[in-house]
């Protein structure tokens, strides 16, 4: 019996929801999911230059897991930037310390340590989750 995957942690939101490729209308366009954790495993290695074991490490999983979250990271992207498809960046299977708001009206993305009823930009209402507890 396989092992129950552990939920990774991720300490950030990304800014966006996702890429397109320029000039292509987004309803033309198939989208390639990229998982949170997969959006952190590039974060942390690819920006952050960290090695893999110290990726692992912040993320909470083994080092052969962080290498096949990376790995599929990579795959979804090159996916989406040689068949020209959309990157979309949700779901997965994570945890963070603190809940990540955005705002349907302003599109801003607010990390807080409490909930929150109205975005602190525009006082919109109008909030996604982005880590909603499923």
């Amino acid at each position: 019996m396989a092992n129950r995957k552990r939920n990774r942690k991720v300490a950030m939101p990304p800014t966006m929801e996702g890429f397109k490729p320029f000039g292509v209308p987004m309803k033309n366009l198939e989208p390639v999911i990229l998982l949170f954790e997969e959006y952190e495993a590039i974060r942390l290695i690819d920006y952050e230059n960290l090695i893999q074991e110290e990726a692992a490490e912040r993320m909470g999983v083994s080092r052969p897991t962080i290498t096949r979250i990376y790995e599929s990271a990579r795959k979804n992207m090159a996916t989406a930037f040689i068949e020209g498809k959309a990157i979309l960046i949700q779901g997965g299977n994570f945890v963070s310390d603190d809940y990540w708001y955005r705002c349907n009206e302003c599109k801003e993305v607010m990390i807080t340590m409490k909930p929150i009823l109205r975005c602190r930009k525009c006082h919109s209402d109008d909030l996604i989750e982005l880590n909603a507890k499923q």
